[in-house]
Parts: structure tokens; sequence; C-alpha cells
């Protein structure tokens, strides 16, 4: 697998236009081959142990963000039926009753069903992950492509800031900017956000230097194509290859951060149901043998990081042909 410094290096394009160029050209047009319009997807066939390997993790990882994502969506809806409690209602069950037929898993000092909390949980983490994170792609992939493109001081300009962001720990630079912004899922998301933009910047910034000099750029220059016209229909499609593979990334780092801002108290309001603020409200009574009311929430957030970043692995050996091709022989 790529690590993060080859990644952000900007090599991904490069290896998804060479790596699909020769993976394309290797397959002989044969005459099996055009009565069988489809015979290019025996390339995806997996081949080895390694191959087997990438795509059980990457399956796994569909399922288990697949799983939490049907949760989020299903939450409200057996809520309604009756089926989950209120999971901010508080006082309304008995006080640290262990998993029971009555309580599965379980109710906190507070008097929450745990289950509730948990499910609903999820609900507010992809909220505010997927909002922060989006926010970094709409901030970050314009940005670099107007700074790869133009260059000269401005592009100096933004690298030395978007750098010297880079270099500050992502949960430190969250937890300043929570401090400032106040609670709430805007907020969090914002202070989230910030982490991101300049990976994003950095990735799309160094694909669009290595793609402005190509052919095909220097011929629309050529006839005359405005800077908006060759960034939106030339340039984009060519150095976006890796946005997903950095969005699934973030989104995993983002729901640790969101647990860190949730466990110092910097997270969503008070009662919203939160894995970071269960998990801190739940240490208290650790030591006294109530241990469900801090498990099932880190179970719940420990899952949710290992399905999406599986994914993103699963994605980065997907947009890289040539990768695959090592990987899958």
């Amino acid at each position: 697998m790529w690590g993060w410094g080859q990644l952000l290096s900007g090599g991904v394009g490069e290896v998804c236009n060479n790596g699909a160029q020769a993976d394309l050209t290797e397959m002989p047009m044969t005459s099996a081959n055009a009565k069988r319009p489809f015979a290019w997807l025996r390339l995806l066939k997996p081949k080895g142990q390694g191959a087997n390997i990438s795509v059980l993790f990457m399956v796994t990882g569909l399922i288990i963000t697949g799983l939490f994502v049907l949760i989020a969506l299903l939450a409200p809806l057996l809520q309604s039926w009756g089926i989950l409690q209120d999971p901010t209602a508080a006082l309304q069950n008995p006080v640290h009753q262990p998993p029971s037929a009555a309580h599965w898993l379980g109710t906190t000092r507070q008097g929450y069903d745990v289950l509730s909390r948990v499910l609903f949980g999820s609900r507010a983490a992809w909220q505010v992950v997927l909002l922060a994170t989006a926010m970094s792609v709409f901030i970050g992939v314009p940005i670099g492509m107007v700074s790869g493109y133009l260059g000269g001081k401005l592009d100096r300009a933004l690298l030395f800031f978007m750098d010297t962001i880079y270099t500050l720990p992502g949960l430190l630079l969250s937890v300043t900017l929570a401090f400032v912004v106040g609670r709430g899922v805007i907020n969090a998301a914002i202070a989230l956000s910030i982490a991101y933009i300049p990976q994003y910047y950095r990735v799309v910034r160094n694909h669009t230097v290595s793609v402005k000099t190509e052919l095909f750029i220097e011929a629309a220059q050529a006839m005359g194509a405005s800077t908006w016209v060759v960034l939106s229909r030339y340039l984009f499609l060519n150095v976006v290859q890796s946005i997903p593979v950095l969005f699934t990334l973030n989104a995993a780092d983002a729901i640790l951060i969101l647990g860190g801002l949730g466990f110092l108290g910097l997270g969503l309001p008070e009662q919203t149901p939160e894995w970071g603020a269960d998990i801190r409200q739940a240490l208290d009574a650790l030591p006294t043998g109530i241990w469900w009311t801090a498990l099932f929430p880190g179970m719940a957030l420990t899952l949710m990081v290992t399905g999406l970043s599986l994914v993103g692995e699963g994605l980065n050996e997907l947009v890289n042909p040539l990768l695959r091709r090592e990987n899958w022989q």
C-alpha cells in the first residue's frame, strides 16, 4: 500500500494514467475478446494470495461501513416504532443496569439506554464527518488547482501557508478551533475540516503541476481556451483520481478526532449522543465494575474507523492499476 507521503506527493495521478494505459494495452484484441465485449473485466479478477487478502479487506470494510450507514438511516425509524428509546431522555430507566433482556447493552449513570446512545451516535458521527470532509474537498480542491495552474507568487504563498497548517497536529488544531467556535455539528465540522484542507490542496496542486505540461493542455491553450475552461474541462477529471481515497481515510481520522473532542467536552451539545462524550462519562464508573457504558461506545467507534480505513486502502489499490498489478500477480 502507498504511504501518506507518496499519496500527498502527487504520485497517484501519474500511476493512474500510466497504469490504466498499460493494463488496457496489455490485453490482446483477439476474436474471442471481440465476441465478449466485457472481457476486460477479467483484469479486475484477483490472482494470488495477496489479491485475495486485499479483496477480503475491501469487502469487509464495505460491509462494516454500509452497516453503520444503515444504522444511521434506520435509527429514527426504529425509535418511532418503539424499538429504541429516546437517546436524549435522561432518568427514564434504572441507573447502571447491566445488559439484560430489557436493556440489551445496559444503562448509564444518567439512565440513558446504551443501545440507543450507540446507534444514534453513528448518526451524529456521520453528520459531522461527512460535512467536515465535504468542506475540505470543496475548499482544498479548487485552491489546489488554481495554485498549481497559475504558479508564481500566488502558488508560493499558498504553498507556504498550507504547509504551515499541515505541519500542525490535526487533533491539536481541531481542539484549538473548537475552543473558538464552540459546540455544535457545524462548528465541529469546521474545526475538523481545517486540518484536512492542506491535504487536498497538496494532492491536487501536485497533480495539476504535472498535468498542465501535457500536450492536450497546451493545445487547449493554443486554441484560446480560458483559464476557467482549462481548469474545469481539461484538468479537473485528471487531477482528482485520488480524492476518494483521501476522502475515506480522512473520514476515518475525523471520527477519531471527533471522539477526542467529545472526550474533552468540546464536541457536540451535552445531551447529543456522541461516542467520545459517552466514554468520558463512563470512566468514573469503570473502576467499580460498570464496564458496559464504556465498552460498547468504544467498540462502535473502533469498528467504524476500521471499516472506513479498509475501504480507503481498497480504493487506493483499485485506483492504482500498477499497484493492483503488482499485488495481484
